[in-house]
C-alpha cells in the first residue's frame, strides 16, 4: 500500500493529539517517548491547537511534524524534525556544534510495521532538512533507548550510525539513550 508523508497542518491537531496519544500506549512508549500517556491525555487542546500549529507545514520554522497517511486518510505513523544550531541552548544535554535536524516523535502503528512506513516518513524528514539553505545543516541526529533494538536496527538500515555519544534516559534508571547520526554527503 502507497502512504503519502506530508507536513501537518495546524487545524489537524485532533488527529495528531489522537495519534500521539495512541503512540503513548504503544507497548515501547517507556523506552520511546519522553512523556507519559497520562501527562499528555491530561493536556487542554490549547495545548495541542499550539503544539500543531508550531509544527505545521503552514510556517514552521524550528520544527516539523510529518505524518504517514493511508489512502483512506488514516494517519499510521508520524516523526517530527527539531532544528538545532550551536547558537541556541541545549536542548539534550548538551550544546551541538553544527546546524543539525534531531528526529524526535517517531512511531508507526503497529499493524502497519514491516510495510515501508517508517522508510517513507524518514525519507521525507531527511529530505526536508537536506532541503535547507538557511542554514544549511551538516547532519540529522536521534536518540535511541538502550532497550530499543527494533527500532535502532531501523535507524542503521536506512543509514544512521552510532556516533558513540550518550545522554542519560529519563526518569534516572542507570539507562542510557544512544546517539545515532546521518551525515550529509558533499
Amino acid at each position: 500500500m502507497d502512504y503519502a508523508v506530508r507536513g501537518v497542518r495546524a487545524d489537524e491537531w485532533p488527529q495528531a493529539r489522537k495519534l500521539r496519544l495512541d503512540a503513548l500506549q504503544d507497548p515501547a512508549a517507556p523506552v520511546a517517548f519522553l512523556e507519559t500517556y497520562e501527562d499528555a491525555v491530561a493536556r487542554p487542546d490549547a495545548f495541542w491547537q499550539g503544539r500543531t500549529a508550531d509544527a505545521a507545514e503552514e510556517g514552521a520554522r524550528w520544527v516539523r511534524q510529518f505524518v504517514a497517511e493511508s489512502p483512506e486518510g488514516v494517519w499510521v505513523g508520524t516523526v517530527t524534525v527539531l532544528l538545532e544550531s550551536p547558537d541556541e541552548e541545549p536542548r539534550f544535554g548538551e550544546a551541538v556544534t553544527v546546524d543539525q535536524a534531531h528526529l524526535v516523535g517517531v512511531f508507526v502503528r503497529p499493524e502497519v510495521r514491516g510495510t515501508g512506513v517508517a522508510d517513507a516518513l524518514f525519507r521525507g524528514a531527511v529530505a526536508w532538512a537536506w532541503s535547507l539553505t538557511d542554514p544549511r545543516l551538516e547532519r540529522v541526529r536521534l536518540h535511541v533507548h538502550e532497550k530499543n533494538p527494533r527500532a535502532a536496527a531501523f535507524y542503521r538500515k536506512f543509514g544512521f550510525r552510532p556516533s558513540g555519544r550518550q545522554i542519560a534516559a529519563p526518569g534516572d534508571r542507570g539507562e542510557l539513550e544512544l546517539e545515532y547520526v546521518l551525515e550529509r554527503e558533499g
